[in-house]
């Protein structure tokens, strides 16, 4: 191949070469641009003494026969100076294998939905007899819209020593591309970047061994077209590139919403300018300026004067200096109540100043304050950073703010109120007298005491107390008659608390009461004091015999029926259903013997039996006794009998042994339980089924 292709030569007087994408032995895939129709396009390039040249100027007319909008079509083939080429349609977007290598595994339906698009345009070739030959992840684009094209059909492989590519090998590309999506490694026939997927015991694994969480459709699907069993079948005839589209478009369902979501997953959406946000200029310290505390920066133009500045004309500016740290006070001598390290206050001054003075001056005003030396006393008074002057407030306001009243000391605190003592003093001479209580034993000199009691009291009376009292309130006299009689201060014959008691006493004896009775009422009804029921009735109560029936049991009158509604006529050995009621293990119902299993993929998706409870019942296992192993059976429970499975939810999905024991989550009440196979064991001239005893429990 001639060495002077480079990028900018020109192809053909046509194809100006713009970017070298790839090189594999003498040959070299370029991007280049169509100068005639203004576009770009992807060109391949060898030498015309090739082996391959010939094969790959016959693979480009025959892709140019195949029309389908997934495939990037061929434009030219020629081979002219030496060189042939074939130039094919540009494509802008990212690689499947990119994809999965920079964002990791697809979901399900955005796979099925991939690999179905690759499929509906494989389905268009092979109709017209072409095949691709290498539907690797790298052939496989997914441009700016979430569209799907096709990269190289037929011309990929003549590239690579396959001009004659077969239909069989698209269809389990396909099924690799499935593989790929779903678990991110490759078990396609062709060759491809991505990891191999992993195998054992020389067999590769199921996609649902790699990556858990992949839908069995999909997994059954990989395993028909792939043979991943190792059980020596598969599809391979050429209309299976339609069959294995319109399983993958039955999982899908509706299509919405999966394109837009695949263009959030492209590596490289397009190229366009890339706008930051703005960066704030930093200033930079010197190297030897030493670390000072925060500090209040006062510029030249902040300081006060006399006139405004002027600047000269035509002068030019000064030199841009470091800022000076200046004292405001000189700090005091370290001394008892002064930390040695406490930081000075300072304030930074601009040494501009030395300019602006010079321009005052030059102005006609008086200079300004010169500039300021490090270690030099400044002469005059300096702002302060306590005492800066403000530019922005008006004379008014300072002069209104000097003006204010300021205010006066605090006053004086309170006196503190003379200790009270805490209890009464002894009687002094005239102070207060304890007498006894009226009524109390005044004969033997004991009794109750009202204390502090302030006065005497004397008087006349026909009632159960007389007297005056004089105390704080002052002198007061009373006298009266009624029906405790005549007299002064009449005292009440009670003792303090003695109310409360009593109120007490009857409030336990109302709960005493109302216990009491409700210990009789309980007792009455044969029960125990608390109300429960005795431990020797319980057991004979309905509660314990709702418990008891609480386990499942075994459902009798049973009758069985097959279903198979995908056959002519719709029958699977309809007189051998009695046979897995029986009871006995000895007989059974059997399917007919395939030659290929259940299944998507397969002549039927499945076939079953339904099992007749004669009542509606609450269903909480299913046990089944079978002839063989490896049977995949879906479990149903429904009201009505049900014609086809296809619109109803399992409630157990499982893969059974030959004894299986089928436990519901919960009990599903329904009359009929179908019992669905999607998978037959292998009997070794085919695949049957063989039920032998079936038991429901509920």
């Amino acid at each position: 191949m001639p060495h002077s292709i480079r990028p900018g030569d020109l192809l053909a007087g046509r194809y100006r070469l713009v970017d070298l994408l790839s090189e594999s032995g003498n040959g070299r895939f370029w991007r280049a641009h169509d100068r005639i129709l203004e576009r770009h396009v992807a060109l391949h390039v060898i030498s015309a003494d090739d082996p391959r040249s010939e094969g790959l100027l016959r693979a480009a007319r025959r892709s140019a026969t195949v029309l389908d909008p997934h495939i990037l079509r061929v434009l030219d083939a020629e081979e002219l100076d030496g060189l042939c080429y074939v130039v094919n349609e540009w494509g802008t977007g990212t690689s499947l294998d990119i994809m999965l290598g920079a964002g990791g595994v697809l979901s399900p339906r955005r796979a099925a939905w991939i690999v179905a698009e690759v499929g509906a345009a494989a389905t268009v070739a092979h109709g017209a007899g072409v095949a691709h030959g290498r539907l690797n992840p790298e052939n496989v684009l997914v441009d700016l819209h979430g569209s799907i094209r096709v990269i190289g059909w037929c011309v990929d492989a003549a590239l690579h020593g396959n001009p004659d590519p077969r239909v069989e090998d698209d269809v389990d590309d396909l099924a690799g591309l499935l593989y790929a999506a779903l678990t991110g490694r490759w078990a396609g026939a062709s060759d491809s970047a991505v990891p191999s997927a992993p195998r054992e015991h020389g067999r590769v694994l199921r996609p649902r061994q790699v990556r858990a969480g992949i839908p069995r459709p999909l997994d059954v699907l990989c395993d028909e077209v792939l043979d991943l069993s190792g059980r020596g079948r598969g599809l391979r005839a050429p209309e299976s590139s339609r069959g294995l589209t319109a399983a993958l478009e039955d999982f899908v369902g509706d299509p919405a919403g999966i394109p837009e979501s695949l263009v959030e997953r492209l590596v490289s959406r397009g190229s366009g300018p890339v706008r930051f946000s703005a960066v704030p200029e930093l200033g930079l310290r010197p190297a030897d300026e030493p670390e000072v505390e925060p500090t209040r920066v006062v510029r030249a133009e902040d300081l006060p004067r006399d006139e405004p500045t002027t600047p000269v004309a035509d002068e030019p500016e000064a030199p841009e200096e470091p800022t000076v740290a200046v004292p405001l006070e000189a700090p005091a001598a370290p001394g008892p109540e002064t930390e040695p390290d406490a930081p000075t206050q300072v304030t930074e001054i601009d040494t501009d100043l030395d300019a602006d003075t010079d321009a005052d001056a030059d102005a006609g005003g008086e200079p300004g304050p010169g500039p300021v030396e490090p270690g030099v006393e400044p002469e005059g008074d300096l702002p302060t950073q306590a005492g800066l002057p403000s530019f922005d407030d008006d004379e008014e306001e300072r002069e209104s703010r000097s003006q204010r009243p300021v205010p006066g000391p605090p006053p004086p605190p309170l006196e503190e109120p003379a200790p009270r003592p805490l209890f009464a003093p002894e009687p002094p001479d005239g102070g207060p007298v304890r007498r006894p209580r009226p009524g109390a034993a005044a004969a033997t000199g004991a009794g109750d005491y009202w204390p502090w009691d302030t006065g005497t009291g004397h008087g006349t009376g026909t009632g159960t107390g007389t007297g005056t009292g004089v105390g704080a309130l002052g002198s007061m006299t009373h006298t009266g008659s009624g029906v405790l009689g005549e007299g002064v201060g009449v005292e009440d014959d009670q003792v303090p608390g003695r109310s409360t008691f009593r109120l007490a006493a009857l409030l336990l004896a109302g709960v005493l009461l109302v216990v009491a009775v409700a210990v009789a009422f309980n007792l009455g009804r044969g029960r125990t004091p608390l109300g429960s029921v005795p431990e020797d009735e319980a057991s004979s109560t309905p509660g314990s015999s709702a418990t008891a029936s609480a386990t499942p049991e075994p459902l009798t009158g049973l009758s069985v029926t097959d279903l198979d509604p995908q056959a002519a006529p719709p029958e699977e050995n309809p007189e051998l259903t009695g046979d897995t009621v029986d009871g006995d293990p000895a007989t059974s119902w059997r399917t007919e013997t395939y030659k290929q299993d259940l299944g998507p993929a397969g002549l039927k998706t499945g076939v079953g039996l339904v099992v007749d409870l004669g009542s509606a019942a609450e269903v909480r296992s299913v046990e089944l006794d079978l002839v063989g192993e490896g049977s995949q059976v879906e479990l149903y429970v429904t009201e009505e009998a049900p014609t086809a499975v296809g619109d109803l939810e399992p409630v157990a999905d499982v893969t059974a042994g030959s004894t299986e024991s089928i436990e519901l989550e919960e009990a599903v009440a329904g009359r009929y339980v179908t019992i669905w196979f999607t998978s037959l064991p292998d009997v070794g001239d085919g695949f049957r089924g063989e039920v032998s005893e079936i038991r429901v429990l509920g």
